[in-house]
């Protein structure tokens, strides 16, 4: 029997009869005869050119490429094709590792925000290297208020996508005072950063926060940031610490909280210290 019905083609090879009708409106897989009541009918073997369809729309390709690579019947057409779709498959795959790594990580900082000590308490504690990429905004957010920082935001979410950065490490966000004016205690800065990975390539934005001894304060507002921070200090200054490094503020967390449509955040202050 080699004088299959629509139907019968669809049914055997695992296909719907919209899927057929689709071919071969698109000129993809045309019925090998039509009859005067306009009835399709197709051979078995055509089920090699379905076969072929199908498996270059699994490899990824537009029904509009597989109809020109039939048309050509040329090998190396197909190569080519699938060169570019493995190079688009590897993009897909390290933006889909960058967003499980931002998924783990947030949820790692949601951890963090359950088991952190009560706003205001200072502890100490040992934290491992970190590598953040930073941006200066020339603006110094100290002299401002949180819309003022929300525009930083938006600045830094536009050099992420501008530098081709994972959107993913926007999901961890922080700003750095240098220790010279930290020493001074001058709250001057305009830098603000993401953690990314260890592994992330190189650039000059790039940098390591060395592992450490670090003074530690939660703060459950951005209004309360360069209070808590001066109450950093002196805690250090009362107790003898050295200062070993700059000062940071990480956002550990933005809540799903919003009080005259302020962000909700849970922020970490750190201070490098040596005994």
């Amino acid at each position: 029997m080699d004088k299959l019905s629509i139907g019968k083609m669809a049914e055997i090879n695992g296909v719907s009869v919209q899927t057929l009708r689709l071919y071969d409106r698109l000129g993809l897989l045309k019925p090998q005869c039509v009859d005067e009541n306009r009835y399709r009918y197709y051979s078995i073997k055509q089920s090699a050119r379905l076969d072929m369809i199908q498996n270059l729309q699994l490899l990824g390709m537009s029904l509009r490429q597989i109809r020109e690579q039939l048309d050509t019947q040329d090998v190396a057409v197909v190569e080519k094709l699938l060169e570019k779709q493995k190079a688009r498959l590897d993009d897909e795959a390290r933006r889909l590792s960058a967003a499980r790594r931002c998924v783990e990580r947030t949820l790692i900082n949601y951890k963090r925000y359950h088991s952190a000590p009560r706003d205001g308490m200072v502890v100490v504690e040992f934290i491992p290297d970190r590598a953040i990429y930073c941006y200066d905004s020339g603006i110094n957010f100290y002299d401002y208020g949180l819309e003022t920082y929300e525009y930083i935001l938006r600045e830094l979410k536009g050099h992420i996508a501008l530098n081709a950065l994972p959107m993913a490490y926007f999901c961890n966000v922080g700003t750095v005072l240098r220790k010279p004016l930290l020493l001074k205690k001058e709250f001057v800065s305009t830098e603000v950063f993401i953690f990314v990975d260890d592994d992330f390539q190189q650039s000059p934005n790039v940098e390591t926060l060395p592992s450490g001894t670090y003074l530690c304060m939660s703060c459950d507002s951005f209004h309360k940031e360069k209070e808590y921070a001066g109450k950093l200090l002196a805690h250090a200054e009362e107790n003898g610490y050295e200062i070993a490094g700059d000062y940071i503020c990480e956002v550990i967390a933005d809540l799903p909280v919003f009080h005259n449509n302020e962000r909700g955040m849970f922020i970490k202050l750190q201070v490098p210290i040596l005994f």
